[in-house]
């Protein structure tokens, strides 16, 4: 499992990124647990970040307690520590418990990402809207970089789900967060999940860890369920 750091080191800069600047399309992979499977229950998620070709760049695992992944489950706090190859941690993402309904406007969900860890890269941020979900994404100054809207259903009746990602006036689309479809048994028997990110290969790359960090958020947000992309 990824190695916890005190405090951030320019080799932990360094090779997180080297490996992101080289980035347009980001594959994560959420690994199968039997026990989730088998029980029903929520155990923690872990993932496989991988480049274009299939190769893993980065593993990731997510913390938190039990009553807390099992009583809040889609809107439970969590950090998901990201290690590379080696064990190096070089991203950490931090979501507190908060809403995610429309109902609850000044309390939605907020997520901070690290990298490298203890040097905040931005933030994802939820939007309040009565028909879409919507997200801005931050920098580490909490300035507004760029939005993500997803689609009117997020259930993928069969096919992916695209969550664009837009320029600030939402008229360009310059990317996309995708939630592939992985066929009727992943579906119904496991919450696995498998998601592409699209961006511009230029991208500063501590927004393409804060993007990274906001896949985490739509997976949990709208795909936790066991039925989600029926």
């Amino acid at each position: 499992s990824p190695a916890a750091q005190d405090l951030p080191t320019p080799t932990s800069l360094y090779f997180c990124s080297f490996f992101l600047k080289q980035l347009d399309r980001i594959i994560i992979h959420q690994q199968v647990e039997l026990l989730e499977a088998i029980l029903g229950t929520e155990t923690c998620s872990k993932y496989e970040i991988k480049n274009h070709l299939g190769q893993r760049v980065y593993f990731a695992v997510e913390e938190n307690g039990c009553f807390n992944r099992n009583l809040c489950s889609p809107i439970r706090s969590f950090t998901i520590r990201i290690a590379d190859n080696s064990g190096r941690e070089v991203i950490t993402v931090n979501r507190p418990l908060r809403c995610n309904s429309c109902w609850f406007p000044c309390f939605l969900q907020e997520l901070e990402v690290q990298s490298p860890p203890g040097t905040v890269a931005g933030y994802v941020v939820q939007n309040w809207d009565p028909f879409l979900p919507k997200f801005t994404i931050q920098n580490e100054s909490k300035e507004d970089v760029l939005k993500i809207i997803g689609p009117y259903a997020t259930c993928g009746c069969f096919e992916d789900v695209d969550f664009e990602v837009k320029a600030l006036n939402e008229m360009s689309t310059i990317g996309k967060i995708s939630k592939y479809w992985s066929g009727f048994v992943n579906n119904v028997f496991t919450n696995t999940a498998n998601f592409g990110i699209q961006v511009p290969v230029d991208l500063d790359v501590k927004i393409k860890a804060v993007m990274i960090g906001a896949c985490f958020l739509i997976d949990l947000m709208f795909f936790e369920n066991s039925l989600d992309g029926l």
